[in-house]
């Protein structure tokens, strides 16, 4: 569709990984142009996140850097930085997710260009912050997770700390700070001014662990321990049934009294402990291993079919292997297929956002390593034989020769 708000806008994306991929993509799709700068020996994720026909391009990397182009160049030689300064000029906005001291080495921290660009929009996408003790330390998604008590929700659950199998803490800041681009672009917009954003993980990871787990701890004097013990409860998971699992939940008082009558519970109807929200609250352990206990008198299908009837929140608990056939994201296609370049067939996951009944351009196929490396160079005013010399002492590398 035609939806393209930062159209005109320029990003140049140093980031890798995950957490700044995810910001600069996201810009993408709502039009901006993201030139993406990577190194030589290539972004981790290439090869991290899983196998790919060519060893260039692994699904995680596919699916989080489409509609960028990409330019290879080795920042540790001179006229490289030459180069990058030239394509800091032609940017809005400037996204980066090393660490900050590297950044100051190559003199493309935050402080050096917008002293020469007061216009510009830096974001810095850290692990700790530039302020604290823990700034300039290395980490990854699972060291927050661990950093910020998500781990420890595991602890305090099943009785050992356990990781989120995703990389959920890089996509949530990646999202936080593509908003915060956003909203420093409106307001330049407004005034003129460039700004300098900070978007560290660990804080803002930790704000929404202890947004919903200070709890009786947000009062003064505190009202009780901390933890949210309905999302704490081990019984807090998918139910078995009797040919998989289902995950449901019930809030309100209508909802637990239709649960209660569908599930064949109907002595706890009246019961003083579990009849309204606050005796809910009050008697939390006791409530869900009631809801928790197993549905294994009926299939999924069958579950859902009387859960939905009763107008209960149900769906089955997908797997990896299921949730790509679910008949819902079939019918609206999240998933198509393109002929990507170099790896052939591969899936396309398109945007979950639609503006007037249309969604978002999937944008263009990710790139291999330094596919537009020629094109961007000259488009920043270097010359044939300047490109060429250069491609020739590897100050730059391009995919295509």
């Amino acid at each position: 569709m035609s939806f393209n708000p930062l159209k005109g806008i320029r990003v140049l994306d140093l980031t890798s990984v995950v957490v700044g991929p995810v910001c600069t993509w996201r810009l993408g799709q709502y039009g901006a142009e993201v030139i993406k700068v990577e190194s030589p020996e290539g972004d981790l994720m290439r090869g991290l996140g899983g196998q790919s026909p060519t060893g260039q391009h692994s699904g995680t990397y596919l699916h989080l850097n489409r509609g960028k182009r990409n330019i290879c160049l080795d920042l540790k030689k001179q006229k490289a930085r030459d180069v990058l300064d030239r394509l800091i000029t032609s940017a809005d906005v400037i996204v980066a997710n090393m660490r900050p001291q590297a950044l100051e080495k190559l003199g493309i921290d935050s402080k050096s260009i917008r002293n020469r660009y007061p216009e510009k929009i830096y974001c810095l996408i850290t692990g700790y912050g530039t302020d604290g003790p823990y700034a300039g330390q290395p980490t990854y998604d699972s060291v927050i997770q661990g950093a910020t008590g998500m781990a420890g929700l595991f602890l305090r659950r099943d009785g050992v700390p356990n990781y989120v199998p995703m990389l959920i803490c890089d996509h949530v800041a990646g999202e936080i700070a593509a908003g915060s681009i956003l909203a420093a672009l409106v307001e330049r917009k407004v005034s003129g001014n460039g700004c300098s954003i900070e978007v560290p993980m660990f804080e803002t990871m930790a704000a929404f662990v202890l947004q919903e787990h200070l709890a009786q701890q947000s009062f003064d004097p505190p009202l009780g321990p901390p933890g949210d013990l309905r999302l704490l409860s081990p019984h807090n998971r998918p139910v078995k049934t009797s040919d998989g699992w289902i995950s449901f939940t019930v809030n309100t008082d209508v909802q637990v009294r239709a649960f209660l009558t569908v599930s064949g519970r109907t002595e706890f109807l009246e019961d003083d402990r579990f009849n309204s929200v606050a005796a809910r609250a009050k008697n939390v352990k006791e409530w869900f291993e009631i809801r928790g206990k197993p549905l294994t008198d009926k299939s999924t299908d069958e579950w859902l079919e009387l859960f939905q009837n009763a107008d209960i929140a149900a769906q089955p608990c997908h797997t990896l292997e299921t949730l790509q056939h679910d008949r819902h994201l079939k019918a609206v296609e999240l998933i198509r297929h393109e002929q990507h370049p170099t790896e052939g067939k591969t899936a396309a996951i398109r945007s979950s956002i639609r503006v007037d009944d249309a969604y978002l351009n999937l944008r263009e196929s990710t790139q291999p390593k330094g596919w537009e490396t020629k094109e961007l160079l000259k488009e920043i005013g270097f010359k044939e034989d300047e490109v060429e010399a250069m491609l020739a002492t590897g100050i730059a590398v391009s995919a295509r020769h």
